[in-house]
């Protein structure tokens, strides 16, 4: 499973969401997308932090911690 952070410099909220992925021990890249513009056309999120897992943007902005348990565990179960 591959989990990315599409992040902006300064963004309180991402720091909240790899809080939430570190305490359910799921490693994570961090993405700017200020400095990787790539990202933001294929992937057009309008609030950060955006969440890409496997390649598909499941999330934009802080997800509720439940949803997102929801999300990585019926990954983990297909992978």
């Amino acid at each position: 499973m591959k989990v990315e952070i599409l992040t902006t410099p300064g963004c309180s909220n991402c720091s909240v969401v790899e809080k939430m992925l570190d305490e359910m021990g799921v490693s994570y890249d961090i993405i700017d997308v200020t400095e990787k513009p790539e990202y933001l056309q294929k992937y057009p999120i309008y609030t950060a932090p955006g969440v890409v897992i496997n390649g598909k943007l499941e999330f934009t902005g802080v997800p509720k911690k439940q949803k997102l348990i929801e999300k990585i565990e019926g990954v983990r179960k297909i992978s």
